[in-house]
């Protein structure tokens, strides 16, 4: 059956703040709706839009957020748990940097702190199901990143067993998930273990292929990588659950590449864009999508080095409304063909 995907949403991460309308969820929605947005996408960390705790105990709660942003005009396409996904798994040389995702009470004490994001997991899941979700999006976390280019030498099995210890961590998080009837969706990313295809299928099989591991896909960290996004989504389509639309360019030169030296946003070689000022094939994307029958949400996420955000945000809503399209649901042949019968195409082929 053919199908179209929803759009357009955007996340809301970038754009919360403490001054009005991006303070307080009612005022957001309005905002986007008024953009164009037909989706938020919730950070489930930011208590000035969302209380995840009452969301995962309180269906009434959760019927307020829904009846909050339809009287906006909009609907909520998935909840955010990347920061707390990201603290299911840290190497201890990023702990001082990831504490500031957790609250003041776990600082200073890695395992606190990983339960802490264990159970924020586990309440979005139960948030999701009475939204009426089937999917949300996340961070892996990352044990092995440090030891992303094997220099020095890399001990035999040291990534193997961080990406079994990684398994072992997400397996019953997963199952969680398979019980509230909700995907999570990982946003392909470095900084995580899980930063490529290969590093995505190494994880899948560490939780015994699990129905709930599937992808966020966000072609921007694929460009910065060199990666082949839309072979990307011939290989992994089946997985694809959630969409990020972001852009991103590439421009090396003779001083920096891939790795840009340590210099800031705006002086590196990869950078991020807003919608339609980077490199990426956006319509091979939504063909591609289209093509595989993709039929979830197309959110923007807004992150560029350069322009303002609210002008980001008024440009993306009619660039993915505009780059969505409507399947068919007739060849465009149709008109040239004609009935037969087994009969009639044994005959046109001699079979006696």
């Amino acid at each position: 059956m053919a199908s179209t995907m929803k759009g357009p949403g955007i996340f809301l991460a970038q754009f919360a703040g403490d001054a009005p309308p991006f303070n307080s969820l009612p005022a957001i929605a309005k905002w986007a709706a008024g953009l164009g947005y037909e989706g938020v996408q919730i950070p489930t960390w930011d208590g000035r839009l969302f209380d995840l705790a009452k969301a995962a105990s309180s269906a009434a709660y959760c019927d307020e957020v829904k009846g909050i942003l339809a009287d906006a005009g909009v609907a909520v396409t998935e909840l955010s748990t990347h920061l707390q996904g990201q603290l299911v798994a840290v190497h201890p040389a990023y702990d001082a940097q990831f504490d500031g995702f957790a609250p003041a009470s776990v600082h200073g004490n890695p395992k606190a702190r990983q339960a802490w994001a264990v159970e924020q997991m586990r309440l979005a899941a139960k948030a999701s199901k009475n939204l009426g979700l089937g999917a949300s999006v996340s961070f892996t976390g990352a044990l092995a990143f440090p030891y992303l280019y094997p220099w020095p030498q890399r001990p035999a099995g040291l990534i193997e067993e961080a990406f079994a210890e990684l398994g072992r961590r997400w397996k019953p998080i997963l199952d969680a998930y398979e019980d509230a009837g909700v995907d999570v969706c990982y946003e392909i990313h470095p900084g995580e273990d899980v930063f490529d295809g290969a590093t995505f299928e190494m994880f899948l099989d560490a939780v015994g292929g699990h129905r709930r591991c599937n992808i966020n896909y966000d072609p921007s960290h694929f460009l910065l990588q060199q990666l082949d996004y839309l072979d990307f989504i011939d290989i992994y389509h089946e997985r694809i659950k959630a969409f990020h639309v972001k852009d991103a360019e590439f421009n090396p030169t003779g001083r920096q590449g891939v790795y840009s030296g340590y210099k800031g946003w705006m002086e590196r070689a990869g950078r991020f864009r807003s919608l339609g000022d980077g490199q990426v094939d956006f319509s091979g994307i939504f063909s591609k999508l289209a093509q595989y029958g993709y039929s979830s949400w197309a959110v923007l996420e807004w992150e560029c080095c350069l322009k303002h955000p609210e002008d980001g945000a008024a440009e993306g809503a009619p660039f993915i409304r505009n780059h969505i399209i409507r399947v068919t649901e007739k060849a465009f042949d149709d008109f040239a063909g004609g009935s037969t019968d087994r009969a009639a195409l044994r005959r046109m082929m001699g079979i006696d």
